[in-house]
């Protein structure tokens, strides 16, 4: 036994490629890995649970019943920023789960053990790319799950991926994240969710189905920057459509305002708004990063100045170190 530190990056999430009920499957995320922003913690065994916060001890106390375990250390070195649309309820709690059964000497099935920790309902992204990284399609769920009303916690399975691909490394994403309003979160997020996919249109999940096909998938097994950056971007925009009731257009404010100031941008191959927001990313390569950044820290027209950084795409997923 000994002390285990896993560290993972945040995930883009995109969207859906189907909310219609007219279909066999629902959902069918599509989203990658980042660099940064990461969570990196720590854990070894101890008698009970320690773990710095709120979060952290709920998940460090599901990992112990889960695993079976008497308890856990927990060290948090590098958290990411919460309710933003980056991913980190669940990179958090696979860390922790994976951290905790590294140092008892376990072997950790995240994909198998993300439903007993409330993670990887509707989406796999963000499952998918805590353990490889890349871009990522899942294959959503069957149409009668998750529509209605929640199921019992684990009683689902992850969706599997049906794609998978590394991105090109000179390939850069810059991340914005306004000074704003949290994205939805819990039962708000499950009522919208519920909502969205009670109204939705086959029509929209045809032309964002053709889009994915046709255009997406293929730019990215190519590596074609340009293509795969306007094909997300409007695969981003359509899916906004689901969700206009719920935040008030195709996305919340001021993610639009920000995606609408860089669309006549020649640096810019594509830009959109990660799950419910604020984050927005940008979808550029290693020389014109700096050139974007330096076109977003400057003040918008509200005044308020975004956090704005640059970061690598993410080739593979969380990693493990045993720190004796």
């Amino acid at each position: 036994m000994s002390r285990v530190t896993v560290s993972v990056g945040a995930r883009i999430h995109a969207g859906f490629c189907n909310l219609s009920l007219a279909r066999e499957r629902l959902y069918g995320g599509v989203g990658f890995g980042l660099e940064q922003p990461r969570v990196t913690l720590s854990a070894e065994p101890a008698d009970g649970v320690h773990a710095p916060d709120g979060i952290f001890e709920t998940y460090a106390r599901q990992a112990c019943e889960i695993l079976d375990v008497p308890g856990a250390d927990v060290d948090v070195k590098e958290r990411l920023p919460r309710h933003v649309g980056l991913g980190s309820g669940t990179q958090t709690a696979l860390s922790t789960y994976t951290a905790i059964a590294r140092a008892h000497d376990q072997r950790p099935t995240p994909r198998e053990h993300a439903p007993a920790l409330g993670r990887g309902g509707r989406s796999g992204v963000g499952v998918a790319t805590f353990e490889r990284g890349g871009f990522i399609l899942d294959a959503g769920q069957p149409s009668d799950r998750f529509t209605e009303a929640v199921p019992q916690r684990g009683d689902w399975q992850v969706p599997p991926v049906s794609v998978r691909h590394e991105l090109p490394e000179r390939w850069r994403v810059v991340l914005v994240i306004p000074d704003a309003t949290p994205g939805l979160e819990g039962e708000t997020e499950e009522q919208s969710m519920r909502s969205a996919v009670r109204d939705a249109e086959s029509a929209l999940a045809s032309e964002i189905s053709a889009l994915v096909v046709d255009q997406l998938l293929p730019s990215a097994a190519k590596g074609n920057l340009e293509a795969f950056g306007t094909a997300l971007a409007t695969y981003g925009r359509l899916n906004g459509s689901w969700y206009t009731t719920g935040q008030d257009g195709a996305y919340s404010d001021p993610s639009g305002r920000i995606i609408e100031r860089l669309a006549d941008e020649d640096a810019v191959a594509g830009a959109g708004q990660s799950s419910w927001g604020p984050a927005v990313w940008i979808l550029t390569d290693k020389e014109r990063a700096a050139q974007i950044r330096t076109r977003l820290e400057t003040s918008d027209d509200s005044g308020s100045t975004p956090a704005v950084r640059s970061t690598e795409l993410a080739p593979r997923g969380h990693t493990v170190t045993e720190n004796g």
